[in-house]
């Protein structure tokens, strides 16, 4: 049995939609946008609809943590990420350090190399990048993958990296210098931390490792990432799970959640009327994690209610129906 062409087709317009959102900003050898001669197939579009939804892959993590404004600070996170000399820290070159005095000599080097970085700058001099997977990934592999993201992501730059596994689950801090080798300054918005993050994930899964980078929004979540003085506050007691208001709001969230659900209701359609029976299985598992995800929990009582209204008013005396024409409606497949 084979599928449909027009299923297909709807496939790759709305999976785009949920996987390679338009303002993606994609550097050489990245996964392919779907509008270029390169882009993913359906196939593939099916593969990372199954991890999301059936298998439930492990979402990566890349967060920017910070940024060093002078020397000074750089060197203070140096000693931090790697224990002030304990633990190896690697740099773009491959170069392994470990002790005070390497690393005194790695502080000197990131100090003179290119522009001279003053001790206190009005500027971020450096970013502070961390990596991480949930608990049970194994560490090594994932500094492998952590590798190769660097590699792609941070080539004209100079950086460091130090893997952190005594935590409960293992991470890897990047260090990296602001201005790159040609003179250029790395400036990370939104769009280039989804594309970090699906570098990362796709470094992870060619060492074997699954792993996804689905944004929160074709997700449904609703939770605003903690900060990490929160996350460490919290471990320490020193911090409520109320202290501070985590959960999403706004216009932008509604527009971004709403727009996916309408993706995901395309593609549920479009995989339910196909003649292959994993494709309609497929579809059973999209609802089942669409009526799972925060966000559909979120607006059910109000989907509800106005599924309740227009049912009603759909009874009611032709001329109620009649002004009801102006109301506004709401899409149930959301």
């Amino acid at each position: 049995m084979t599928t449909s062409p027009s299923i297909d087709g709807v496939l790759v317009q709305w999976g785009e939609r949920l996987f390679y959102p338009p303002s993606r900003i994609v550097k050489p050898n990245a996964t392919p946008r779907l509008n270029t001669p390169n882009r993913p197939s359906a196939a593939v579009i099916r593969q990372r609809i199954a991890a999301t939804v059936l298998r439930r892959a492990p979402q990566v993590m890349v967060k920017v943590t910070g940024g060093g404004r002078g020397m000074g600070a750089i060197a203070a996170h140096f000693r931090y990420i790697c224990k002030n000399g304990q633990r190896r820290i690697e740099d773009d070159r491959g170069v392994v350090r470990e002790g005070k005095e390497a690393m005194h000599d790695l502080v000197e080097q990131w100090r003179v190399s290119g522009s001279l970085i003053p001790e206190t700058s009005h500027r971020r001099e450096a970013f502070n990048i961390m990596l991480s997977m949930p608990h049970g990934t194994d560490a090594q592999t994932m500094l492998k993958a952590a590798r190769g993201f660097a590699k792609r992501e941070l080539r004209d730059h100079h950086y460091v990296m130090v893997l952190h596994e005594h935590q409960a689950n293992p991470h890897v801090h990047l260090s990296v210098k602001a201005e790159s080798i040609e003179g250029k300054r790395l400036n990370p918005r939104k769009t280039d931390l989804q594309r970090w993050r699906e570098t990362f994930a796709e470094k992870l899964r060619e060492l074997g490792v699954e792993a996804e980078a689905t944004r929160q929004a074709s997700r449904g979540a609703n939770r605003r990432d903690e900060r990490i003085w929160q996350v460490k506050a919290r471990q320490q007691g020193r911090l409520s799970q109320h202290d501070e208001q985590l959960v999403k709001s706004g216009a932008e969230y509604e527009r971004s959640r709403s727009g996916a659900f309408q993706a995901w209701a395309h593609i549920k359609k479009a995989l339910q009327a196909s003649d292959v029976p994993e494709d309609r299985e497929l579809a059973k598992h999209i609802v089942r994690f669409v009526s799972e995800s925060a966000y559909f929990k979120e607006v059910a009582p109000r989907l509800q209610r106005e599924a309740a209204r227009t049912d009603k008013q759909r009874s009611a005396p032709v001329q109620s129906r009649e002004v009801a024409k102006n109301r506004p409606s709401v899409d149930m497949e959301r």
